[in-house]
């Protein structure tokens, strides 16, 4: 029986709204000029519908115009690290405390700059502004004389050439970095300011640690009813279902086990006929998969030395009944080296390289929930049984990522 136009018309609509969605969730920030100006498109299109998904389900914003459109993500998890913000160049290093500083000294120079600058000027700025006593008092300092500073700066700017908040004009980052050049950026100011994503500004926050820092900025109106209750549990819970590669149900409160004991079944439904991730239920806890296998940053298992050094010592670590300590995950490199190091690069096999090769494999398995760690070992997680010998599935569980993001999406 051949469709009628209206079915037709109603499943391309649901098909395009899937693309939107997923679309924002692997790419919170998207320009209408660039590699995603397609997707930029389709959620210009969909903008009412899946803003009103967004805010309901997640507290998630959505503000869309004719240059940008800004899904603005709060973490289901505030202080998790293991999505860290990164250069868009495969292999980049995380930032460190350093780049983040440097990050937010650059935006703030960059929204009381023009709508050109250059790198050098750009740097002047936030030396200027790195002298303010509260910086130094927390211990960052920026003089940007050594090379390891400008290197710092060169991946800061990469970023936000990534994010779109720069184009460059002429010259290249390089050259600065090595003394003897500069560049010049135009400075896209409806990127630059859609970048924030809080409730609240920064400097209204008067929490003295991290963690409170943190909850102030993203806080919600005051919960002083069950539905309101009920609402940001809701919430939050959806936003952990779509970031995190597994909800375990022994990280939740009892009030979170218990609403999502309840609600399990509308709260997955929803997420899958709006991004396609299917819910796979275990004991211990929720994956939402994605069979596209494209909704994520970190993925299990990868090809190349580093994805099989992964996946070699998560079949080790998923057959341990204690915890392993880091020292004895770099002896079973040492040892796997022996069998399978004809396939490996030749710098994973030089000697004393496998305590960085431990490091990489374990923020990975970290990241994607499959294990956790205290300085010194490292403690299988209940998703990992998947990776035992023996199991023949070892498909990853579904991650949708500001983060880095951040998320983390970078954004």
């Amino acid at each position: 029986m051949t469709a009628s136009l209206p079915d037709v018309l109603d499943g391309q609509h649901a098909a395009d709204l899937r693309k939107a969605a997923r679309a924002l969730l692997k790419h919170p920030l998207l320009l209408a000029r660039g590699r995603h100006a397609d997707e930029f498109r389709l959620v210009r299109r969909h903008a009412s519908e899946l803003r009103e998904w967004f805010d309901r389900n997640t507290g998630w914003s959505l503000q869309a115009d004719a240059e940008t459109a800004r899904l603005r993500k709060i973490p289901g998890v505030l202080t998790d690290p293991t999505h860290p913000a990164r250069e868009a160049s495969r292999g980049a290093a995380p930032f460190t405390r350093r780049r983040y500083v440097l990050f937010c000294l650059a935006l703030a120079a960059l929204e009381r700059g023009e709508a050109q600058i250059a790198l050098g000027r750009l740097a002047d700025q936030i030396v200027l502004d790195a002298a303010d006593p509260r910086l130094a008092a927390a211990g960052v300092e920026f003089a940007l004389e050594r090379r390891d500073e400008r290197l710092d700066l060169a991946a800061v700017v990469r970023l936000l050439l990534d994010l779109g908040v720069l184009r460059r004009v002429a010259g290249e980052e390089e050259a600065y970095v090595s003394g003897v050049g500069d560049v010049l950026y135009d400075v896209e100011r409806r990127v630059l300011a859609g970048l924030l994503a809080t409730r609240r500004g920064p400097s209204t926050v008067r929490a003295d640690n991290l963690e409170d820092r943190l909850a102030e900025l993203v806080a919600e109106t005051a919960l002083d009813s069950d539905e309101l209750r009920f609402r940001a549990m809701r919430r939050s819970l959806t936003r952990r279902l779509l970031d995190d590669p597994v909800l375990y149900y022994d990280d939740l409160t009892d009030a979170e086990l218990g609403y999502l004991t309840r609600q399990r079944g509308f709260l997955t439904a929803r997420i899958t006929e709006l991004t396609g991730l299917v819910a796979e239920v275990r004991a211990e806890g929720i994956a939402m998969v994605d069979p596209d296998d494209d909704l994520t940053d970190l993925r299990m298992p990868e090809q190349g030395t580093h994805g099989h050094i992964t996946l070699l010592l998560a079949e080790y670590l998923a057959c341990a009944d204690e915890p392993v300590t880091l020292g004895a995950l770099a002896l079973r490199v040492r040892e796997l080296a022996v069998e399978h190091g004809g396939f490996w690069s030749k710098s994973a096999r030089e000697p004393g390289m496998e305590i960085e090769l431990v490091e990489q494999a374990v923020a990975r398995l970290t990241a994607l929930g499959l294990v956790s760690r205290t300085p010194h070992t490292v403690v299988a997680r209940p998703a990992l049984a998947r990776y035992a010998v023996g199991v023949t599935v070892i498909r990853e569980p579904g991650s949708a990522s500001v983060p880095p993001q951040r998320k983390a999406s970078q954004c």
